[in-house]
């Protein structure tokens, strides 16, 4: 059976760009569907924290503390990773002497939010730059720890870069950053559903990610983990009735996050039947599709890399489930930007995937798919083709 059928994606489009807002499949809608029921028909019941909400969010919880290994209390709802990051950085007391570290491979809203944070306080955002193409994971470390100042109280680092879609050796550089007394904020936006996951054991400090990417839940849907000492200054980005109405039997953390005001619950509540599908896929589970997927991108990696007769731009160790390339010519003489080639790509043969500058800085156009459940190596083959062909 062919696996798309299980979402509503438009069959006359490859889509090849997962990544950006995710895809979630029918019969997750639909349990989100029979919630907005159950919400609208009864709306004080099912929304109030004290009736039923509070319990609902707590089974959902449990169960994604279990798939990113850490404590159930120690793990916080948002509305996404950016929402995240903005918590943390809204949250923190900066001064004019400290220093944030981001990457260049850092995903744009969060560095603003950085950036919005530091300005306000006259401190200042430094950018690590990581080159790309990459040779191995020491690079990226030996890079951000020769970053390190006297100054640096923070960094934000991704676990899974944005635009290059590279896996960056968190533990590595959360063991590093802490032996310089600096701490971790992990943009973890890719993650979950693509990666085993342990936070608890790698000690981040703060560690936030979205449940509509690779875990295909609805839209606004995210988490926030915050090491337990640290969780009493953190605060959502919207300030509501738990900061000065304490619920019995839950932290501050918990209570001020669970609500920030009337909002839609249902995307939270449906990732148990995105989690329950997504294992259903193939015997082993979760852990199997995250293989599969994993597999799928780098046979697709070879495969562009052949057709262009480039080399392979990340070494396996670095790659999940999506795959970046770097296009060393437009494949017709009129395409003169990356915006111009992704939207060739997606009029004259139906391809949806993103186009783009690299954040190194040095012009090279650089073409991102990423992969889930729903693609198949004949399209990523067909991508091959088009490019090939304007050799």
């Amino acid at each position: 059976m062919d696996l798309a059928t299980h979402w509503q994606l438009n069959p006359d489009i490859d889509f090849l760009n997962h990544g950006s807002f995710g895809a979630t499949p029918t019969c997750v809608l639909q349990a989100q569907r029979r919630l907005i029921d159950a919400m609208e028909a009864d709306p004080i019941r099912f929304i109030a924290p004290e009736r039923e909400l509070e319990p609902k969010l707590d089974a959902v919880r449990d169960l994604l503390a279990k798939i990113v290994q850490a404590p159930a209390k120690d793990i916080a709802f948002v509305r996404n990773a950016t929402d995240g990051v903005n918590a943390v950085f809204r949250s923190l007391a900066w001064r004019a002497s400290d220093e944030i570290l981001v990457t260049n491979h850092g995903y744009n809203a969060c560095i603003n939010a950085a950036r919005f944070a530091a300005e306000r306080a006259g401190a200042e955002v430094r950018v690590v730059p990581i080159p790309f193409p990459i040779h191995g994971p020491d690079q990226v470390v030996n890079a951000i720890e020769a970053a390190f100042s006297q100054r640096t109280r923070l960094l934000m680092v991704d676990h899974v870069t944005s635009p290059t879609g590279l896996v960056f050796p968190i533990e590595e550089i959360i063991r590093r950053a802490h032996a310089r007394g600096i701490r971790v904020l992990v943009d973890g936006a890719h993650a979950p559903g693509m990666l085993p996951l342990a936070l608890d054991g790698w000690e981040v400090d703060y560690y936030t990610a979205n449940h509509h990417k690779w875990l295909c839940g609805p839209k606004v849907s995210g988490f926030l983990y915050v090491r337990p000492e640290l969780q009493e200054e953190i605060r959502p980005t919207v300030i509501s009735h738990a900061a000065n109405r304490p619920r019995p039997g839950r932290s501050r953390f918990l209570a001020e996050f669970d609500w920030t005001g009337t909002f839609d619950p249902t995307p939270l509540l449906a990732l148990p039947a995105a989690v329950e599908f997504l294992a259903s896929l193939f015997p082993g589970g979760l852990d199997a599709l995250m293989r599969r997927n994993h597999q799928l991108a780098l046979d697709s990696q070879r495969l562009l890399c052949d057709a262009l007769q480039i080399p392979l731009p990340a070494p396996a160790s670095m790659l999940g489930s999506q795959v970046t390339i770097p296009i060393p010519r437009m494949p017709a003489d009129f395409l003169r930007t990356p915006e111009e080639l992704a939207a060739w790509l997606y009029r004259e043969h139906r391809m949806e995937m993103p186009v783009f500058l690299s954040p190194c800085g040095d012009g090279t156009t650089l073409l991102r798919i990423a992969l889930q459940a729903y693609n198949r190596l004949e399209q990523v083959e067909r991508l091959a083709g088009i490019l090939r062909g304007s050799r």
